[in-house]
């Protein structure tokens, strides 16, 4: 599969897979923004990308920056329909400012085959072992 991806700004990075075997494409800022605990901001990729019918992009965290640093992807979901520039949504959960500079890994994005089911409104859903036992019903 080849996904057509438009620089919008000359200075944007094309994503990158850091490995051969990984699933998600790195997505680069494209300039410096400074998050405060608890802020939420929108990161500007420079990027748009022509994804093909019958798939999805979606943008999740970067491990590192998560765990080290406390920043947590906000949506992220690209439909095959959308054309405009690609942003990353980001919220601080630290209690530290974090500053992302120009060409820093903020995201990564995976492409995915997606299925459209059929909506079928019915009276019952089939019983299961578990039914309807939400949150902490397996023991944690």
């Amino acid at each position: 599969m080849k996904l057509p991806v438009q620089k919008l700004h000359p200075k944007a990075r094309m994503p990158s897979y850091a490995h051969a075997t990984d699933a998600g494409m790195d997505l680069y800022a494209l300039s410096e923004v400074v998050i405060e605990p608890g802020e939420r901001v929108q990161v500007s990729t420079g990027l748009a990308f022509a994804i093909p019918e019958g798939y999805v992009g979606l943008i999740w965290d970067k491990s590192g920056l998560s765990h080290k640093s406390g920043l947590k992807t906000l949506g992220g979901v690209v439909d095959a329909g959308y054309r405009g520039e690609v942003l990353v949504g980001l919220v601080n959960l630290s209690t530290t400012r974090y500053a992302v500079r120009a060409g820093d890994k903020v995201a990564q994005m995976l492409i995915q085959k997606v299925t459209q089911p059929v909506l079928e409104e019915v009276d019952a859903l089939d019983s299961t072992d578990r039914g309807n036992r939400g949150f902490g019903s397996t023991g944690t």
